[in-house]
């Protein structure tokens, strides 16, 4: 591929040569003749791509760019900016896709040649997949001049990966550097969307025919292809999602792939994610008003499907694009909020059957929106916010879509779901009515929060969370963010949804799932909040759990009292006094050779559970989502007699690694202090930097946070045998530590549980 005028970053420039930042400021201070920058800001300056790769070269940094790396680099330096690149990407590797022996007649001419043919050549093959008023708007032979090496580099990594694979991963990675820009539907609920509309999922190998796996994994933009968000430092895991999708399927999840809608409609489709999940679509339509957005998506579903593809600019409550178009699926994650959504202008459009919007209910315009563009029987599925199911301005729409059958189900998923991460978002599932047919009955409410954060049945294991049960009404907690666990709520949600949708009925989960007759929720309010109407479970799991939890802490109690350390003792004359022992640093340990000391840089997407900063603060196990090393890093693995240290937060903790946390991937700001147990015993290492005198002066203090240099950490030179002395006594006392912990949470359970059953009647009070 020839040379180009492509800039790069200092985090570019890292990544080529698989190493962190810091690496490339030292070389910049160093090396004299370091590539001088050539644009950006003072700090944040850009270098020539092709000087950076001939320097790194000659100092014997680099022996090759990857060409996934040198490819997202020149679109990264695109003069027109990452969405037009990749607008003008997409139709090449569409051609190449459709039509390889044209790419193939083309590429074999010089550069301006290209440029001068590709415009006629890309238009009967985006009008072929697109229709004629497709959005992706491509420039002349002059515009397209300065993008041909891109254009090469991008149909040679298309022949490595696959075109869709290709594309998919340069657009995963434009989503993840522009992630405020953007408002994703991340993969897993977007397949649960996909599954409710009765859409079978995607279903695709890791690799391309006779072409490699996707570097860095599965996972795409939105998690739904290979290759983009692992590069993104962040992997989606979509493909785990379709897998765990794949293998919870029961009879009804098997109808429903019978009858896989043949039509679907996103009006408000974003990046495409959500129409990526919707695997069996027949024909696929899309409407997004942003009009770089919607050419991305446009090439992304021609890419994605071999289904016809149409997609539109413009805003659908404004300007809808497929007026009387009736489908048989939508999808939607609207946009939330929104006060300007054409109230005014739209008081009398014909779409509002159920109800005229009030000026702050612009979910409820959407969810009519979509109903009228599904035909008789056909399923909408909207993604909605928690205030959409009680606000007063929407009781009314919200009492007709229940009187006439329209709405179906409500789904409560946990907080950490989807954006805005801090609620916990709703689904709406709605079935258009047919002509003369029965309004139905019941609905069905799940709250799949209260599923996650359910306790485990049977006594909980010494030094595991016990989550205590959330009160009636209450918000259940969530794991959190990147930490659901996904498998179960799919299951929860899916096997309830379809034998509802069988049979009229599910089986009812105490403070889970409800089928509620329509006529319950037509009172004043019409609250549709699922944790509102779902009977609360028994009071801490039942009056049995009750007397379980407090015999478990009985025995924690009195475990804990034999633990209690003895009274201090003074030290013997004949040992030296703690100030006059001979010290030394964990810096100086690493340089001898008596420790190796490692820093966490794990993030998450591979298949290694990830041990973070707040396990080790909280004595758990680890709980990160499985988590693979960033691109050029290889994961750091504990080890049994490992001590990992927290470096933020000012806080006095060491753990020593055991069993059970052995084999975890270490997380962000941890450090792994390794001792070479023939120099070092792990718990005296362990029991001296958590000394609060030592932290304080091995930290360090920015304007908002405390951190701490793990190689000032003082400690001092011991035979091994006082070591072992030492360290026995600091064992003993972190038992000692552990079971106050379990106490404390086994308490915290019984008290819960306590007041919940007073307040409900099923506990007697004495």
């Amino acid at each position: 591929m020839p040379d180009n005028a492509a800039e790069v970053t200092a985090a570019g420039i890292a990544r080529l040569a698989g190493v962190g930042r810091a690496a490339v400021s030292n070389w910049r201070r160093r090396h004299a003749d370091f590539p001088k920058p050539v644009g950006g800001t003072e700090t944040s300056p850009t270098f020539a791509l092709g000087d950076v790769e001939r320097w790194l070269r000659a100092q014997g940094k680099l022996a090759e760019v990857p060409l996934r790396e040198r490819v997202w680099q020149l679109l990264t330096g695109h003069p027109a900016g990452g969405a037009a690149a990749l607008c003008q990407v997409g139709a090449v590797l569409l051609l190449v896709r459709d039509r390889p022996a044209v790419w193939h007649r083309l590429s074999e001419g010089t550069d301006d040649q290209l440029a001068e043919m590709l415009p006629v050549a890309l238009a009967p093959a985006l009008t072929a997949r697109l229709g004629e008023a497709h959005p992706v708007h491509l420039p002349d032979a002059a515009g397209l001049g300065p993008t041909v090496p891109l254009l090469r580099g991008a149909a040679e990594l298309a022949a490595d990966l696959g075109p869709r694979e290709a594309y998919a991963f340069l657009l995963g990675r434009h989503l993840d550097a522009n992630l405020r820009q953007y408002t994703l539907t991340p993969p897993a609920p977007a397949a649960l969307m996909a599954a409710l509309a009765g859409l079978a999922p995607v279903e695709r190998a890791a690799t391309s025919p006779g072409g490699k796996g996707a570097p860095g994994g599965p996972g795409g933009p939105d998690g739904t292809a290979a290759g983009g968000r692992a590069a993104g430092g962040r992997a989606a895991g979509a493909q785990s999602v379709g897998a765990q999708a794949a293998g919870e399927q029961s009879a009804g999840e098997q109808a429903a792939r019978e009858r896989a809608a043949g039509s679907v409609l996103d009006p408000a489709s974003g990046t495409g994610g959500l129409l990526g999940a919707a695997g069996s679509a027949v024909s696929v339509y899309a409407q997004e008003r942003d009009p770089d957005l919607a050419a991305l998506t446009a090439l992304r579903l021609a890419l994605d499907t071999d289904a016809p593809v149409r997609v539109a600019g413009g805003d659908s409550l404004r300007a809808d694009a497929f007026p009387g178009l009736a489908v048989d699926a939508v999808v939607c994650h609207p946009p939330f909020n929104e006060r300007n959504w054409g109230h005014d202008e739209l008081a009398y459009d014909p779409r509002w059957e159920y109800g005229f919007p009030a000026r702050t209910e612009s979910e409820l315009a959407w969810v009519q929106h979509a109903l009228a563009h599904v035909r008789d029987g056909g399923t909408a599925v909207l993604l909605m916010p928690p205030a959409a199911a009680s606000r007063r301005s929407g009781r009314r729409i919200r009492a007709d879509l229940l009187r006439r059958g329209a709405l179906r189900a409500v789904v409560a998923l946990p907080a950490g779901a989807a954006p805005p991460y801090g609620i916990p978002l709703h689904l709406w599932v709605l079935r258009r009515p047919g002509a003369g047919q029965p309004a139905a009955p019941h609905v069905l409410l799940i709250d799949a929060a209260a599923a996650v954060a359910a306790p485990a049945e049977g006594p909980a294991a010494p030094g595991a969370t016990t989550p205590a049960p959330a009160a009636h009404g209450a918000v259940a907690p969530s794991p959190g963010r990147g930490k659901l666990p996904w498998q179960t709520v799919h299951t929860t949600v899916l096997d309830a949804w379809h034998a509802f949708d069988r049979g009229g009925a599910a089986p009812e989960r105490a403070g889970v799932c409800r089928v509620l007759p329509v006529i319950e929720l037509l009172d004043d309010d019409v609250d549709l909040a699922p944790a509102r109407h779902l009977p609360p479970p028994a009071a801490g799991g039942g009056i049995a759990e009750l007397a379980a939890v407090r015999d478990r802490l009985t025995a924690t109690l009195t475990r804990t009292a034999e633990l209690t350390p003895a009274a201090p003792a003074r030290p013997r004359a004949e040992e030296p006094a703690a100030d006059r022992r001979p010290m030394t640093t964990v810096g100086e340990l690493a340089r001898a050779g008596a420790l190796v000391l490692k820093s966490g840089t794990t993030a998450a997407g591979g298949s290694v559970p990830v041990l973070t900063e707040q396990d080790v603060l909280a004595g758990t196990g680890p709980t990160g989502p499985a988590g693979g090393a960033a691109e050029g890093d290889e994961p750091v693995l504990t080890e049994p007699g490992d001590v990992v240290v927290p470096l933020i937060g000012g806080g006095t903790v060491a753990r020593v690694v055991d069993e059970s946390t052995a084999g975890a991937a270490l997380g962000r700001n941890l450090s792994l202090l390794r001792p070479d147990p023939e120099a070092l015993d792990p718990w005296f290492l362990a029991g001296y930097l958590r000394g609060s005198a030592n932290q304080r002066q091995a930290s360090s203090y920015a304007s908002t946070a405390t951190r701490l240099d793990v190689r000032r950490l003082r400690l001092p030179r011991l035979p091994l045998a006082d070591q072992r002395r030492y360290g026995e006594r600091y064992r003993t006392l972190a038992s000692f530590e552990e079971s106050l912990r379990h106490a404390a949470r086994l308490g915290e359970q019984l008290v819960r549980g306590l007041y919940d059953g007073l307040a409900d009647g099923t506990v007697e009070p004495h």
